[in-house]
């Protein structure tokens, strides 16, 4: 190589490394002007670093922990930078109750959740904002009254599907079994049965392709590799990873439903509407002459995947969890057998009128959503203004984080909050009691769509398994670990497997 050329090449690479120095330079001064320049308003929090913000301050493993950590230094109201954008957390129950029910409105924005926001594209119920999610949440509810929600007709569905559960149960022969599959096909169905009006047989492969992409998601959401995807989108793009097995499953069943979505246009009698589907339809019919239509078919398929995902796997995930605890807690166990004995004995089926007369089983049930906490950090959401809270300035669209975790442990209105104990929903006369606390469905404007329905299948499931069997677990009581395996996005709980004997 000549001389000169070789001069010329080290000069041109000693350029780009000058170049590159100073771009991240650039980028560390910009990170540090944007990061300061916002900080006299917002609440205090712990100093970012540059570009990559708080993330090393934050165990991704157990973020509500790190959390409360923080409170303890901040306060109830305080600041975390999550790469660039600044995030709101809000601690505690005065907190959380200001900002989602006192000011519900100002709070009611979907925040910032970027592996699910590039699958559905400000589609839905769950992730859409504005306008559109206004008008999709308002039908949806509407649609489901309509459907007989919290009902007599809905209250027959769950019903139907609690002795299915019982008859596979059964299948079981006392043998030791994992409850995870047979436990997701029960409220898997009664959302079937809403949204297209049947139910599969539990050997069904498509009911079985769609309980497994389910399952798997829920474990991809509450990873820590999917935390931090979303402290860092551009990781998405560019990054192999447990998000794209998301992905395919999203798609996976959105396909599917299309297909359902499709034979319901063939069969469609405007005058006699049998599902969550025929109701949509028949809407995106009256709405087709509006230049802003919010209800496309794609729209309703990306809904119908929302109110699947919701309404399957959170509260299968709960039943699961509280068969565990009733393993751990043999005599809570026996109090609540003891209950549905006298309440509603042997030869009939147990119905929403009997819980009522159940405190001590309502408050089990309550309890177990306390207790585990399944979502502790709550759905992100967001200012849909700029707003004076707390004697701070929060910037519109600025991504607000709930810790519901910190409203369902809070030891002034739960004392022991890390024990289980269904006599935090008790007084002292062994009647049932209500608390502002209990946050498990969230609050305000964007809490859970499907809470009334959620609460009639827990209490349903629950009550109709202990009054057909007698749970035994393979361990002894102390050696049971409820430990959450992820507390991520979601707790979820550890394996385990128990024999369902019959009573």
């Amino acid at each position: 190589m000549l001389p000169g050329r070789a001069v010329s090449i080290k000069r041109n690479s000693m350029d780009l490394v000058m170049l590159l120095v100073l771009t991240l330079t650039c980028l560390i001064l910009l990170s540090i002007w944007r990061q300061s320049s916002g900080r006299g308003k917002l609440p205090p929090g712990p100093i970012p670093l540059p570009i990559i913000g708080n993330i090393f301050q934050l165990n991704v493993k157990n973020i509500t922990q790190s959390l409360t950590s923080f409170s303890k230094v901040y306060g109830p109201v305080f600041t975390l930078y999550f790469g660039l954008k600044p995030t709101v957390i809000l601690h505690g129950y005065e907190a959380v109750k200001e900002a989602l029910i006192d000011h519900g409105e100002e709070f009611a924005e979907r925040g910032s959740f970027p592996v699910v926001e590039k699958i559905n594209k400000d589609l839905g119920i769950a992730f859409s904002h504005g306008n559109r999610w206004k008008e999709i949440r308002r039908f949806t509810l509407t649609t489901l009254r309509n459907l007989g929600m919290g009902k007599r007709n809905i209250e027959d569905h769950v019903q139907e599907e609690a002795r299915c559960l019982v008859e596979e149960l059964r299948k079981t022969n006392g043998s030791p079994c994992d409850p995870t599959f047979i436990l997701g096909c029960a409220p898997c169905n009664v959302i079937c049965s809403i949204i297209f009006q049947n139910r599969f047989d539990y050997k069904d492969q498509d009911f079985l392709n769609l309980m497994e992409k389910l399952n798997e998601n829920m474990k991809v959401l509450s990873s820590p590799w999917t935390q931090f995807c979303s402290f860092f989108p551009v990781l998405i793009d560019y990054c192999p990873g447990s998000h794209t097995t998301l992905a395919k499953n999203i798609y996976y069943i959105r396909n599917y439903l299309l297909k359902k979505i499709k034979e319901h246009q063939e069969s469609l009698d405007v005058t006699n509407p049998r599902d969550f589907i025929d109701y949509y339809l028949i809407k995106w019919k009256q709405e087709s002459h509006n230049p802003h239509l919010e209800f496309t078919l794609e729209n309703l398929s990306v809904t119908v995947t929302d109110l699947f995902g919701a309404g399957t796997e959170t509260t299968s995930t709960t039943l699961r969890y509280a068969l565990l605890l009733l393993l751990k807690y043999p005599e809570v166990t026996a109090k609540v057998q003891e209950e549905i004995d006298r309440v509603v004995g042997k030869h009939r089926s147990p119905c929403m009128q009997d819980r009522s007369r159940m405190p001590y089983t309502d408050a089990m049930i309550h309890e177990v959503q306390r207790f585990i906490d399944l979502i502790p950090t709550n759905l992100p959401h967001a200012v849909t203004c700029d707003i004076k809270f707390r004697n701070y300035l929060i910037p519109k669209g600025t991504t607000i984080i709930t810790s519901l975790s910190s409203v369902l442990h809070d030891s002034k209105e739960f004392p022991d909050p890390e024990i289980f104990d269904p006599g935090h929903f008790l007084d002292g006369n062994g009647k049932f009691k209500k608390s502002d606390y209990f946050m498990p469905f969230s609050a305000g404007k964007r809490m859970c769509a499907g809470e009334g329905l959620a609460r009639m299948e827990l209490f349903l499931f629950l009550t109709t398994i202990l009054q057909n069997f007698k749970l035994k677990s393979v361990l002894q009581p102390k050696d049971i670990d409820t430990t959450p395996v992820f507390h991520g996005f979601a707790s979820l709980p550890p394996f385990y497997e128990l024999c369902f004997i019959p009573l």
